[in-house]
């Protein structure tokens, strides 16, 4: 069940369906909170680069990717399923809630584990070992690379015994 999102008029020209507009402005105004929210942050300091650089390169990123998203819209309309999927949807958001709601009980490693292997294996079916390699890689590998590569402190089990095995 797929039709365009361009809606075409009589006369040949197609136009940008509203949500994609939407969807465009929603980046627009996120990349311009962090851009203000970063300055705030200071840009340099007498060392180098200071808290708010990064951030502020990212909003800049996200501004200027979502500027050329509405010119490609504007000169071709993608074409996007008519309905959405209300279920993968709501899967999506309520697995997300459950997920930043368990991640400081169970800790990264096991609560992001448990929410890929639910979203690869349950929801899109893919093989038992190839949900098993994606998931550690995005649950213990991400741990691992934030906690000793980037030096970001992620969280830990609250459970004394997964703990002490390292979650």
């Amino acid at each position: 069940m797929t039709t365009k999102s361009a809606i075409a008029r009589p006369d040949g020209a197609t136009r940008v369906v509203p949500s994609v507009l939407v969807g465009i402005g929603a980046f627009v105004a996120v990349g311009v909170y962090v851009l203000v929210s970063s300055i705030e942050l200071g840009l340099w300091t007498s060392l180098g680069p200071g808290p708010g650089l990064f951030p502020f390169a990212m909003g800049g990123v996200l501004v200027s990717m979502s500027i050329v998203w509405l010119f490609q819209e504007l000169r071709r309309p993608t074409e996007t399923p008519e309905g959405v999927d209300r279920g993968l949807v709501i899967a999506v958001v309520v697995s997300l809630a459950v997920l930043a709601a368990v991640m400081d009980l169970l800790g990264f490693q096991l609560s992001m584990f448990l929410f890929l292997m639910y979203h690869l294996k349950l929801r899109g079916g893919r093989t038992w070992s190839s949900s098993l390699i994606i998931a550690l890689a995005g649950s213990v590998g991400a741990f691992y690379a934030f906690n000793y590569g980037l030096n970001v402190a992620l969280p830990v089990s609250a459970f004394p015994p997964l703990n002490l095995i390292g979650l």
